[in-house]
């Protein structure tokens, strides 16, 4: 076989290595993705829950400034009721306090109500907090045994570019070029055998007279249909 064309095969063998411990990571990514979606989906809904405790709870601290901002007036009333003398000015006086023990009955029963808000929200950031923790616990097995693997993979695959690397530099520079030209396209492979006289790749026919030049290894031929490089199938 032509001397090149054997550097060539050997660099595609290494390239095939590379490949293959690409496609062994990558495949690991849906799990990983799949655990930081109902991660991240837990995260959320705890966080969702803390922020209505805070809502909550900043709805009664505003309850508990208005009752008390009632309270003091109701006392300002009664204060002032003491010292009227006119029929008149004591009936109004009467008839603001009892409004005002209305309004303050309502708003009481208000912040009650918002008490109430407060404890429910409380107890659902618990739970969703709880239930986050949980997820945690349950996925760390398999975060584990998913970055042991993509750990192992990154070693064999820097290994493997290593080699790569190696094998590359055995090749001349217009070759390599070429080679990593073809491999840029759509061909997964710079490197196709020639099958039953057509190009292993397109299975495009290839002229009788570039056969007899590819089988009897007298330089490197590509394919005139989609440009790889062509070689006897038997090698």
């Amino acid at each position: 076989m032509h001397a090149e064309l054997t550097t060539l095969l050997k660099l595609q063998e290494k390239d095939k290595i590379v490949m293959a411990l690409e496609a062994e990571r990558e495949a690991l990514e849906p799990a990983l993705e799949e655990l930081n979606g109902a991660l991240s989906g837990a995260e959320e809904t705890a966080a969702t829950a803390q922020v209505r405790v805070e809502e909550a709870d900043k709805r009664r601290g505003e309850l508990d400034a208005k009752i008390e901002g009632y309270r003091v007036m109701q006392e300002r009333r009664r204060q002032k009721l003491e010292w009227v003398r006119g029929a008149k000015e004591a009936s109004n006086l009467m008839a603001e306090l009892d409004l005002a023990r209305s309004v303050l009955a309502k708003e009481e029963a208000e912040w009650v109500r918002s008490a109430d808000k407060v404890q429910e929200a409380e107890r659902n950031a618990a739970e969703a907090e709880t239930a986050l923790e949980e997820l945690k616990a349950e996925q760390a097995p398999k975060r584990e045994e998913l970055a042991a693997k993509q750990a192992e993979c990154d070693d064999n695959l820097a290994a493997a570019s290593g080699e790569r690397e190696a094998a590359a530099g055995g090749v001349d520079a217009a070759n390599q070029e070429r080679y990593n030209r073809i491999r840029r396209g759509r061909a997964p492979l710079a490197l196709y055998p020639l099958r039953n006289g057509a190009c292993g790749h397109c299975f495009t026919s290839v002229p009788l007279h570039r056969r007899q030049k590819i089988l009897s290894s007298e330089g490197i031929e590509s394919c005139e249909a989609c440009g790889v490089l062509i070689y006897p199938e038997d090698e």
